[in-house]
């Protein structure tokens, strides 16, 4: 285990370490508050040991920013005044014991031992709970309220073959909901096809959607079956499918309620059979009644509705979320990473995410790319982020950072190879050289 004492007594902090450090703890030993909660935003702690009365900031205001930074670490208070409405505190604010001053080596290891069962207990659970939501199909992590209903809806729209139309911002994870339902379906062994309706428009779209015939418009020189030809006894996913043109719009129509389509330039329908997931990040009620979007259709496709809520409303799955993304990435980049830091947590939790889990996931994977070590830690996030630390004076990064951490990440992602990071860079070696040297980049 890594553990942290936080005491301002000496005496204290080297027998503790010393006990810890013989039932093979590695120890951290802080003289103050202040001291002890930068240590443990700057690493991953499973227990601390904490002093209650402290100079400065005192154990108490510690104990409640370390839970939030934090709030499966263990928390052991110590005090020389284990008074029953001082310990009643602690534990209402998350402590999980206490060692009343002076304790000997003895109580140290009971306590400990305690405290490492319910570790590996915690840890048990959390595996259980993983492999029993993969069995069922349940793959949305879901800590947070809005979330869990997401995955109830899933479960309940999966097998009864209706239209389901999915609504959220960019990157909230609606492709991966339709790929839930999907798999969840009676049509599982059957296609998934998906479009992204905001790539094509008009007689491009329509063609890739409905096939066309022969000589249709220019171009076409020979036939062509469309995807929902190829997706027939499955599954079609109309991504932003509010950027469908009027015409697209009555051909789809005809697909929900005739179960055919009509290739371009044909002239005699073919029968499908699909099941249409849609999904859009527009108010799609605002565009009927602008009559941008055709009421019809959009009762058609809006059966069952489900929305996902963007990042910043369910900040409870943030911490399963990074590690879900660092063991994608990791192995990936033959990256040993066993530990994320709570000051990486803290940057993260801080941030609006504009771009939802989209742009978390490009955040981590820039992360696990850049990190040496195997903790995630503050230093492997984009200086942009690292503004929203707690006290950090806003400014902007200079030129010269900006292209200093550039560099960087191209000699990084390059494994140092400088050719091929000058090349990537678009300068000679002898360009990239004198860089280095001037940022001080072995």
């Amino acid at each position: 285990m890594r553990t942290l004492i936080v005491d301002d007594e000496r005496s204290i902090r080297e027998g503790l370490a010393k006990t810890l450090q013989r039932m093979g703890h590695e120890v951290t030993a802080c003289p103050d508050g202040r001291s002890g909660l930068e240590c443990f935003e700057s690493g991953a702690y499973d227990a601390v040991f904490l002093d209650l009365k402290m100079p400065g900031l005192d154990g108490m205001e510690v104990l409640v920013r370390m839970r939030e930074l934090d709030p499966e670490v263990i928390v052991i208070i110590i005090t020389g005044y284990p008074s029953i409405d001082n310990v009643l505190k602690a534990f209402r604010l998350g402590a999980y014991d206490y060692l009343p001053k002076p304790f000997s080596p003895q109580e140290v290891r009971i306590t400990t031992a305690r405290a490492e069962e319910r570790r590996r207990l915690r840890f048990e659970n959390e595996q259980l709970r993983r492999q029993l939501e993969a069995r069922s199909g349940r793959f949305v992590i879901s800590a947070s309220p809005r979330m869990r209903e997401v995955n109830a809806l899933i479960e309940k729209v999966a097998g009864a073959d209706t239209s389901v139309l999915i609504t959220g911002e960019s990157g909230t994870g609606k492709e991966v909901v339709a790929r839930m339902i999907y798999q969840l379906s009676g049509r599982k062994d059957s296609e998934f096809v998906a479009v992204d309706c905001s790539v094509l428009a008009g007689p491009l779209l329509e063609s890739e959607l409905f096939g066309h015939v022969k000589g249709a418009f220019t171009g076409a020189h020979a036939p062509k079956h469309g995807l929902f030809e190829l997706a027939n006894g499955g599954t079609f996913f109309l991504d932003e499918v509010g950027n469908l043109g009027a015409e697209t719009q009555a051909k789809l129509l005809r697909v929900l309620q005739e179960r055919e389509i009509k290739p371009v330039g044909g002239t005699s329908a073919r029968k499908v059979d699909v099941r249409i997931i849609a999904a859009t990040n527009a108010d799609l009620e605002k565009s009927v009644a602008a009559g941008e979007f055709r009421e019809d259709l959009y009762y058609r496709l809006a059966v069952f509705p489900i929305h996902l809520p963007p990042l910043r409303d369910r900040m409870e799955d943030l911490p399963d979320l990074v590690r879900h993304f660092v063991g994608r990435y990791a192995p990936k980049m033959h990256k040993t990473i066993r530990e994320v830091a709570p000051g990486f947590l803290s940057v993260l939790s801080g941030y609006n995410f504009p771009g939802n889990i989209r742009e978390l996931e490009n955040i981590i994977q820039r992360a696990v790319l850049i990190e040496e070590s195997s903790t995630l830690r503050p230093s492997s996030l984009p200086a942009y982020l690292l503004k929203n630390r707690p006290g950090h004076r806003k400014r902007f990064p200079t030129l010269e950072e900006l292209e200093r951490d550039h560099v960087d990440l191209v000699l990084r992602a390059c494994d140092g190879q400088r050719t091929e990071a000058a090349r990537v860079l678009g300068i000679d070696r002898k360009t990239l050289y004198r860089k280095m040297k001037r940022f001080g980049l072995a």
